[in-house]
């Protein structure tokens, strides 16, 4: 099968799925939207994917663009003659896909586009409802956005949810028990309002007022960096915090083992992925009670759940974590256990190749 893979940007998680379709018997061509100047992915794209020069990846998205998008994936369509377009997110990608008047399609979505995105205003809600009711069929990572997909007009006969999963084997527990002579809370989530890492910060500010012993690992970065810089200066606590930067995709699992508690406070989510690294590494996390994180931990069991947005609550829960600290390798067994059981990376993908066969059965109809 032809597949034109046509997706917003080119993520450590376009990688992944490039990387594993390249190991398939299809033929894929990879249609890249480009977001902005900087690509959030440094490891080339795999050799076997071929990697599709246009118009849209030279300049930045902009709706202005639209038309020229639009004419330019139904040029590649004529020259590759695709027998499935796998787009996302949807009012990006799989509105060009959708204006470009291809069969089949399937739409993936990336989350924040239908549990944030698609009800900004009366215009983001006509276009997911157009392109959905558009589609032959729509994958997602979890329960929630396959909800609100429905809601928005997809048929649910021709849904599948599959979490993306981890690499187990990448991702796992550490051999031996590290003594750290401090607490490390750790957050990898970037430093974007979606994610809320401004209500750890206030948090973290709490928590450390309380402990001397408790220390703050952040990754990566984003437009609220300086915000976040602020909270924690003004709080006296700036010299608690280590900021490591961006960190590569072969270093992250030290960081996890680095760390006692992963925190997760993010406003708006699929099944994050980096949730499932820090359960797969065995280390007990505490996470925002949106809907997508709920399907994944069990509060008091493989981690723990705090209101959303609620910087009290969650230092609450992470002062309850640091005292209760004996009991923390009990809930980081449990949450391996549960990525063993739902985060396997290998034995969720083929659901995706199943969908595929969904959207070419859908177009034989």
């Amino acid at each position: 099968m032809k597949v034109i893979y046509f997706s917003l940007d080119y993520t450590p998680h376009d990688y992944r799925f490039l990387s594993a379709l390249a190991e398939t018997d299809h033929e894929i061509y990879y249609v890249r939207l480009q977001r902005g100047p900087r690509q959030t992915e440094d490891r080339p794209v795999p050799a076997k994917i071929e990697q599709v020069q246009w118009a849209g990846g030279r300049d930045a998205f902009r709706w202005r663009g639209l038309p020229k998008y639009v004419t330019g994936l139904r040029r590649i369509i004529r020259r590759i003659r695709p027998d499935l377009v796998h787009a996302g997110p949807i009012q990006t990608c799989g509105l060009v896909a959708a204006l470009a008047g291809f069969h089949p399609l399937l739409v993936m979505s990336w989350g924040f586009d239908l549990m944030q995105d698609a009800d900004r205003n009366w215009l983001m809600r006509a276009i997911t409802s157009y392109v959905l009711r558009f589609s032959d069929a729509f994958t997602s990572d979890c329960d929630a956005t396959r909800r609100k997909a429905v809601q928005y007009g997809m048929d649910p006969a021709r849904t599948t949810v599959f979490p993306w999963g981890v690499d187990l084997e990448n991702f796992r527990p550490q051999n031996s028990v590290v003594r750290r002579p401090s607490f490390v809370v750790f957050c990898n989530r970037s430093w974007e309002p979606r994610y809320g890492v401004d209500v750890l910060a206030k948090a973290f500010v709490t928590v450390a007022g309380r402990r001397s012993d408790v220390n703050l690992l952040l990754l990566g970065g984003g437009s609220q960096a300086q915000a976040i810089r602020q909270i924690l200066e003004r709080g006296g606590v700036l010299e608690r915090v280590t900021f490591a930067g961006q960190v590569s995709n072969r270093d992250l699992p030290r960081c996890y083992h680095m760390a006692d508690l992963y925190v997760s406070p993010s406003h708006v989510d699929g099944s994050s992925v980096s949730l499932m690294e820090a359960l797969a590494c065995g280390l007990p996390v505490v996470v925002s009670d949106i809907p997508a994180n709920k399907e994944w931990v069990t509060d008091g069991a493989d981690g723990w759940l705090f209101p959303d947005g609620d910087a009290d609550a969650l230092a609450a829960k992470i002062l309850a974590a640091i005292e209760s600290r004996k009991t923390l390798p009990k809930i980081g067994r449990a949450a391996r256990l549960t990525a063993e059981a739902r985060a396997d990376w290998k034995k969720n993908f083929p659901k995706l190749l199943e969908t595929y066969q969904i959207a070419a059965a859908r177009r034989k109809e």
